[in-house]
């Protein structure tokens, strides 16, 4: 018998995506409305990709694209291009899409107005 427990699961820490304007005050209300409205962006992305409407995917990440920049996050810009070019590319592999739509999701999910 084995005298060893199980390890227990426990959930992986993720930490918040900051704006790299956090201690700008000015930029502080604007952040937080960005961030405010992630759910909905989110929602927008998983529905045209469930609707298989790349076209509308590509808008979706564009706007979020230069939103992201515009804001101070630099990580959320550069996965969205990564989807609104998969999205444009008629080539591309539907799963490749799937997976950069799941990594803008996550970098929105964890995007912090603090």
């Amino acid at each position: 018998m084995n005298s060893n427990p199980a390890p227990k699961y426990t959930e992986p820490i993720v930490e918040p995506l900051r704006s790299v304007y956090a201690g700008d005050a000015d930029m502080a209300e604007l952040i937080e409305l960005f961030v405010g409205e992630m759910p909905d962006r989110i929602a927008m992305l998983n529905d045209a990709l469930a609707d298989n409407d790349l076209e509308m995917l590509a808008g979706f990440a564009h706007q979020i694209k230069g939103a992201g920049g515009g804001y101070g996050f630099p990580d959320i810009t550069a996965a969205s291009r990564r989807v609104e070019d998969l999205a444009r590319d008629e080539s591309s592999d539907v799963d490749a899409v799937r997976r950069s739509v799941d990594e803008l999701v996550d970098l929105c999910r964890r995007a912090s107005a603090g």
